[in-house]
């Protein structure tokens, strides 16, 4: 009953009016335990608040229009985590940004060149033997990541000192043959191979492996590595025009040392094997 309210309560929706936010809100906030109200009429259920949870209040407001999702509020409200919680959001929304920055160089490909074709040849390819690392990337998006571990696992046991006494100057991909290996169905969680084409010993991570031979489409793909899926598509879309069905997974063989080719002229041969038997 209002006559057993104390003076420094406020209505419901007066205090959403005063935090700028709706009672549906405030009732969401309260159920989620962020902001519970100061009292609740027993008779009739209805909330009051102090006025000082305004600040709580208009700091949840404000978080949410930065985006901070409603699960990572109460650790920045709490104050304990709150730098955590904060960075862990920004790195999250930095990644979202630079994936977006990806998909819009990937549009404005399309805008400028239409929908990806490919040349594609056919060429039969010997079993190669290799060492191969693995990684599990959670999504699409996560494929870079996985990718750049394996290859970093492999090219830590790739390089010896240049010749001539120099001081090494790290991995360079141009002296290796190394060899991406991704499923053509992109089921989450996605399994990454790379390989190493080698005839030495398998490397700590590593295991020894043979890469089957075959009749196999190829083409070549120009440019970054997140372009890949374009030439990958045209590809699979050649294969499925005359009756193809892929063969194991897509085979990436990089051509270009990232690390010394600007990412527009990066080469990178895409092979689908056509179910042929080695011979």
């Amino acid at each position: 009953m209002l006559e057993d309210v104390k003076d420094d309560l406020l209505p419901i929706g007066q205090f959403a009016r005063l935090c700028r936010l709706s009672v549906k809100q405030l009732r969401h906030y309260a159920d989620l335990g962020l902001l519970p109200p100061a009292w609740v009429d027993p008779a009739s259920g209805y909330r009051y608040y102090r006025a000082d949870q305004a600040r709580q209040a208009l700091s949840i407001g404000l978080l949410r229009s930065l985006d901070v999702p409603l699960s990572a509020i109460g650790e920045v409200l709490s104050g304990t985590t709150a730098v955590q919680a904060l960075e862990r959001i920004r790195d999250e929304l930095e990644a979202e940004l630079a994936r977006r920055r990806r998909t819009l160089a990937t549009l404005e490909r399309l805008l400028s060149q239409g929908l990806p074709s490919a040349r594609v040849r056919l060429a039969r390819e010997r079993p190669q033997r290799v060492v191969t690392t693995r990684e599990t990337a959670a999504s699409p998006q996560d494929i870079g990541r996985a990718t750049t571990a394996c290859v970093a696992r492999l090219l830590e046991h790739a390089h010896a000192p240049r010749a001539g006494g120099g001081q090494d100057e790290g991995p360079r991909t141009a002296d290796v043959r190394l060899v991406g290996l991704f499923p053509v169905e992109m089921d989450e969680p996605i399994p990454v191979t790379v390989a190493l084409r080698t005839d030495g010993p398998a490397p700590r991570g590593t295991r020894q492996d043979v890469l089957p031979g075959g009749l196999f489409a190829r083409a070549t793909h120009i440019g970054p590595y997140d372009q890949i899926n374009l030439t990958a598509h045209a590809l699979l879309a050649w294969c499925a025009e005359r009756g193809h069905a892929p063969h194991g997974p897509i085979r990436e063989v990089y051509l270009s040392d990232p690390a010394r080719t600007p990412p527009e002229r990066l080469a990178t041969r895409l092979m689908v094997r056509l179910g042929e038997a080695a011979p």
